[in-house]
């Protein structure tokens, strides 16, 4: 209830506290450590079997090590000094973590879109690692230093000129607020075309064999797609009660209109392999209205530990939905949560259009294009979570953050790909055991 002003005021003062130049400070401490152990280390409540496949996937190169590499990431980011302010973070903000996917009306939309890591924290660390992914992503498309510079300064200026914008707004005014800039030839544009053809019944064909009603089943694809046993068939489908309990009145009439048939492993992403994740299969009005959940072990947030009172969450798959639904304007309409096997899942949809940039297209202009959309969309979950007058006043106007974080991004881009070459080369000496399954 402060004044605008007053609140302001207040985040420019902490500029006394943490120079906005200091943004750009980043060197390993002496007591970092083996980035491989800290990578090993996170796995240990993993499916042991599946680790090869996740060391592989993060063996394809640097942005892909980046990608699995969060809980090392978050490690470095506890050493830094911070501002004090704290928002809501996605906790795993990079270029691939930006997508898009149906609204509960029915439309697309182009919002932030993983959210296994959130919590709340440092405002800057999802600025950190986001500006650090487009150096990276820009690095593998072939882009120019001089462009990966100029990508992660023309997202922070998007990031502190929306930060501006919001902090005016009405609060009802905030929640509406949608970013639309997909206009065609840009990136966020083809992202949404590609979306578009990610239908439930593109998806029934692509996973399932066809048939009857009853017949209708998952494809067995090992390791990455395959049956479970009869016992956590049952204790998945048993789970889906508990789960329509944390969905909406408004939506929970729906879920109970679908039927669920089938029972899957999948496996699916990169920092996500070795977590227990099961798909499920429902019909509903006959075998052209079919629904496919994706009911997915949350572990931990890899910030956790670094972070005063976390320590309290009570279900991790709770902490992902609402964290999910506090940063974005319009959410999954089945999001929720449940409990399999003493173990805490989030549920969603695993079809609703969604789609994601593949680093490669971020070429020429695309990438300064979608860096103005990650910053803006950025700020907007920020700003829905934390106090924008207060991180505006911090950011203030002129470009000594933006230059600031596009030192650190540099810097620690090129961290990653020192830590990647000695996972390559624990590898190569069998220290750690990856395949290649795609």
């Amino acid at each position: 209830m402060l004044p605008l002003n007053e609140r302001r005021k207040r985040g420019k003062g902490l500029r006394n506290q943490l120079k906005r130049e200091r943004n750009a400070d980043w060197a390993p401490k002496k007591a970092r450590g083996d980035p491989v152990a800290t990578i090993l280390a996170a796995n240990s409540d993993r499916l042991r079997q599946l680790l090869p496949i996740k060391m592989g996937r993060m063996a394809a190169g640097p942005f892909a090590f980046f990608r699995g590499a969060a809980p090392l990431m978050a490690a470095d980011l506890a050493t830094l000094p911070v501002s004090g302010l704290r928002v809501q973070i996605c906790g795993d903000a990079h270029v691939r973590n930006l997508g898009a996917y149906a609204a509960p009306e029915g439309h697309l939309v182009f919002d932030i879109n993983d959210f296994d890591e959130t919590t709340r924290g440092p405002w800057e660390w999802d600025l950190k690692r986001l500006a650090t992914s487009l150096v990276l992503a820009g690095r593998e498309a072939g882009a120019s230093k001089n462009a990966c510079r100029n990508s992660v300064e023309e997202m922070v200026k998007s990031y502190r000129t929306s930060m501006n914008g919001f902090a005016v707004m009405g609060v009802c005014d905030l929640a509406r607020v949608e970013v639309r800039r997909g206009a065609k030839g840009t990136p966020v544009h083809a992202v949404l075309q590609k979306a578009r053809r990610v239908t439930p019944n593109a998806t029934l064909k692509r996973l399932t064999v066809t048939g009857e009603r009853t017949d209708h089943r998952f494809h067995d694809r090992p390791p990455v797609l395959r049956h479970v046993d009869a016992r956590t068939r049952g204790e998945v489908m048993q789970s889906l009660r508990s789960y329509r309990k944390t969905v909406p009145a408004s939506r929970r009439w729906i879920l109970e209109a679908y039927e669920p048939v089938d029972v899957a492993f999948k496996i699916v992403g990169t920092g996500s392999v070795g977590t227990r994740d099961y798909i499920v299969l429902l019909f509903g009005n006959g075998v052209r209205d079919p629904l496919m959940l994706q009911v997915k072990e949350e572990m931990p947030s890899c910030y956790a530990p670094y972070l005063f009172g976390n320590a309290t969450v009570e279900h991790e798959g709770r902490r992902v939905a609402e964290g999910q639904q506090r940063m974005q304007t319009a959410a999954d309409p089945f999001l929720g949560y449940t409990t399999v096997q003493g173990r805490d899942f989030l549920v969603r949809q695993l079809s609703d259009h969604k789609a994601s940039i593949d680093p490669v297209n971020l070429k020429g202009t695309a990438l300064l294009e979608y860096a103005l959309v990650c910053g803006e969309l950025l700020a907007k979950g920020h700003a829905r979570t934390g106090d924008p007058a207060a991180i505006a006043g911090y950011c203030g106007y002129s470009t000594r953050l933006d230059r600031a974080l596009a030192k650190f991004a540099k810097r620690y881009a090129d961290q990653t790909e020192s830590d990647y070459n000695q996972f390559k080369k624990a590898i190569a000496k069998g220290r750690v055991r990856a395949v290649l399954v795609k």
